[in-house]
């Protein structure tokens, strides 16, 4: 009855990609594409869907911070959880960059020198390297305080989705899944006013 339904109003479904292409294609958006986002701290969770795309292409992440006082510490930025995600934070006077690739590889970046006291931009830059047809792109991320490179490595990132469900962008902390599984414990507040653009 079904096949004589579907025929009969043309109604059978034509979907055959496979579940990688149906991950990694883009859905439609509300808002136009755009290569520039803005968020502020102490707001509520940015769902995937709808925040900054990072996924295989090159990118870079800000933070302007005010550091009043040494020992500052926290998240800057984090995207999504503990089974493929990013985040950007400062412990023990370091800037630390980590990837999380699918939750099996964790790659860390920590700044070469400690973080400076005053207006801070503290960052980190994906360069995509390699051709169109790698499942996951690869390719260096470089830490940055203000204009000076202060760490840099090769990684791998997330062919698709950072999650299918739940955890998203967050400004100033981390308060679900963690990207880091060895960093800090949630929510890892930040010390300080944060601004990523």
């Amino acid at each position: 009855m079904w096949y004589h339904e579907a025929g009969k109003y043309k109604g059978f479904q034509l979907e055959d990609r496979r579940p990688v292409e149906v991950l990694t294609t883009p859905r439609p958006q509300l808002a136009p594409q755009r290569d520039r986002y803005v968020y502020g701290p102490n707001t509520a969770e940015v769902p995937e869907g709808t925040a900054a795309n990072v996924r295989d292409r090159s990118y870079k992440i800000a933070a302007e911070v005010t550091v009043d006082t040494d020992g500052a510490q926290g998240v800057l930025f984090s995207h999504s959880g503990r089974f493929g995600d990013h985040a950007l934070f400062v412990e023990d006077s370091r800037l630390h960059g980590v990837y999380n690739w699918l939750g099996e590889l964790e790659r860390e970046i920590v700044s070469d020198v400690d973080i400076p006291t005053g207006d801070v931009i503290r960052g980190v830059s994906f360069d995509k390297e390699g051709n169109d047809e790698q499942p996951s792109a690869t390719g260096t991320a470089t830490l940055f305080i203000n204009d000076e490179q202060v760490g840099q490595q090769s990684i791998k990132t997330q062919p698709g989705k950072f999650t299918l469900a739940g955890e998203g962008l967050n400004v100033g902390k981390n308060p679900g899944d963690l990207v880091s599984t060895t960093a800090y414990t949630a929510p890892f507040a930040l010390t300080g006013e944060p601004f990523a653009r």
